[in-house]
């Protein structure tokens, strides 16, 4: 009798999201979820702050509806917040148990910059999650990070976010850096590759929530389907 061999299924990555309620919107909080909720499983949610704030009564009552662990951190110097300390603590517990595939970060906090760099060099992703005020230097150290308003744009099927020069360099250089065949044709897929791995870049960053609309939207490309079905990308000018 042949036995049939069973594959099991893949398993989702295990997604931790620590947020800093403190320097974080709640109004943002669905857009998060459902970001890493296409990334894998958030199977674990806290946010830090000390609760007795007025300011943060908007996140307590969220916390139960998205089952959010609260975690309270009085603030130990008047004008000082602990929450950051205590946030990186706990990432880095998680991190050493090695039970987490990924973190979230919702902040717009520079003072996270360390943690994100510190888990990257462990081979994690690092989603940071703020407001595009939030400093280069933390956004660059993220995998990818997303700013929140423009998260809703794109949750609203609206795609007014300006193609700003930045942009054009990071996918020229992907490009440039990408295969190209005798018509000066790129995989989309490997070009999407590249302009992750040289910057935080996001497709939702722009209004867009596929590649493929994000560069369609870009006089500079021009997008075709290739024989496999396959998306191409060509460099115009």
């Amino acid at each position: 009798m042949t036995m049939v061999e069973r594959q099991e299924p893949e398993q989702e990555l295990n997604i931790a999201l620590l947020i800093d309620a403190d320097n974080a919107s709640p109004d943002h909080l669905d857009e998060v979820l459902l970001v890493l909720g296409e990334l894998g499983t958030i199977n674990i949610r806290r946010a830090y702050g000390n609760w007795q704030k007025p300011a943060l009564k908007n996140w307590g009552t969220l916390t139960g509806k998205h089952s959010i662990i609260p975690i309270q951190q009085f603030d130990v110097v008047k004008g000082k917040s602990a929450t950051d300390m205590r946030m990186t603590i706990d990432a880095m517990d998680l991190l050493y148990r090695g039970h987490v595939d990924g973190f979230g970060i919702m902040s717009s906090d520079s003072d996270f910059l360390p943690l994100a760099q510190r888990i990257r060099e462990d081979g994690l992703q690092v989603y940071g999650f703020g407001t595009a005020k939030t400093p280069q230097s933390f956004q660059q150290a993220c995998s990818r990070f997303f700013d929140v308003a423009a998260l809703a744009d794109s949750n609203n099927d609206t795609s007014d976010n300006p193609i700003d020069e930045d942009l054009l360099n990071v996918l020229g250089a992907a490009y440039k850096a990408s295969k190209r065949d005798d018509d000066g044709y790129a995989p989309l897929s490997e070009l999407g590759q590249r302009a992750k791995a040289v910057s935080s870049f996001a497709v939702r960053n722009y209004g867009f929530t596929r590649l493929s609309d994000l560069i369609r939207a870009v006089p500079n490309f021009e997008v075709k389907t290739g024989e496999d079905g396959r998306l191409a990308v060509k460099r115009l000018r």
